[in-house]
């Protein structure tokens, strides 16, 4: 597939540059095996060496967010996590405990962090899919589980309690996985039961995302555009999923990625290659002309 734009190629002058870019991870920067391209990686180590910001905004947890952003070095270690519900600062680790606490000995600074009450949510979903598994984050640890999950699909410590305990309190995010029913029967059974008070979003498999109601991509990023003294207009978005379609809305250049659902790519001002064919990198080439990609082939 070649990228091709969905608005007018005046509405960002040719001259601009982001002064932040944000991306996505999964299905963005790495492939279903977890794989970063030397391209894709090459390409946003030259954004950062030209002062860019980079934020990574992701679904995924602080504890599998982490090594991506220590893998890149970034400078000013931003990272939307959990769907927007935990946006921290990451400083180096064993840092000194800063006097207001702010900062804790792993060296994470919590910027945000939105909690919801999971319990009617959970209670009712189980009532519709009673051998579904269930998954609550412990912020930079790992997950509270009813049952072990498909081995690779958590990160970090792994603790096994009853539903009762782990709807006892607040949560960040809850992964609802039913892994012995199709994609399709999973979203039918979630459509006919409704969601009310969390916001949802929906993986390629039977794979179900809570957080707290009004928290997305979006609002995490705004937190830290707004630290940043970034303006909205000088942000570049780049995201595949349903969980990108707020801050590919919202942020001043939205691009969704080639693979991208096409209800996402008619939310983006513009749609770049496949992740397999250095989407990231091909975008971010337009605005970082020292960055080199492969020539993208023709559909």
């Amino acid at each position: 597939m070649t990228a091709h734009s969905t608005t007018s190629p005046d509405r960002i002058a040719e001259s601009w540059r982001p002064r932040l870019v944000a991306l996505d991870i999964d299905g963005t920067l790495v492939d279903a095996r977890n794989q970063l391209s030397p391209v894709v990686d090459a390409a946003v180590r030259q954004v950062v060496r030209a002062g860019a910001h980079v934020v990574l905004a992701t679904g995924r947890g602080l504890t599998a967010t982490r090594p991506l952003a220590q893998h890149f070095d970034l400078p000013t270690p931003y990272l939307v996590c959990s769907n927007g519900a935990v946006t921290v600062r990451l400083h180096p680790e064993g840092a000194a405990l800063t006097h207001d606490g702010s900062v804790d000995g792993r060296g994470v600074e919590l910027v945000d962090v939105v909690t919801f009450d999971p319990e009617p949510v959970v209670r009712m979903l189980l009532s519709r899919l009673p051998g579904v598994l269930v998954a609550v984050e412990e912020l930079g640890v790992g997950y509270r589980v009813n049952a072990h999950f498909p081995q690779g699909e958590l990160t970090g410590e792994i603790e096994v309690q009853s539903i009762a305990q782990l709807v006892a309190e607040p949560a960040t995010r809850v992964i609802l996985r039913e892994p012995t029913i199709e994609a399709e029967q999973f979203l039918d059974i979630i459509d006919r039961v409704g969601l009310h008070g969390v916001a949802y979003y929906i993986g390629y498999t039977a794979w179900l995302d809570l957080a707290p109601e009004g928290v997305s991509k979006a609002t995490g990023l705004a937190k830290v555009a707004e630290r940043l003294g970034v303006d909205r207009e000088d942000i570049l978005a780049i995201g595949d999923g349903d969980n990108d379609a707020e801050m590919l809305s919202w942020a001043g250049r939205g691009v969704a990625m080639g693979n991208a659902a096409i209800e996402i790519q008619r939310v983006a001002d513009h749609v770049t290659a496949l992740q397999e064919d250095h989407g990231v990198a091909v975008e971010l080439a337009r605005w970082f002309p020292d960055i080199a990609v492969p020539a993208v082939p023709s559909s």
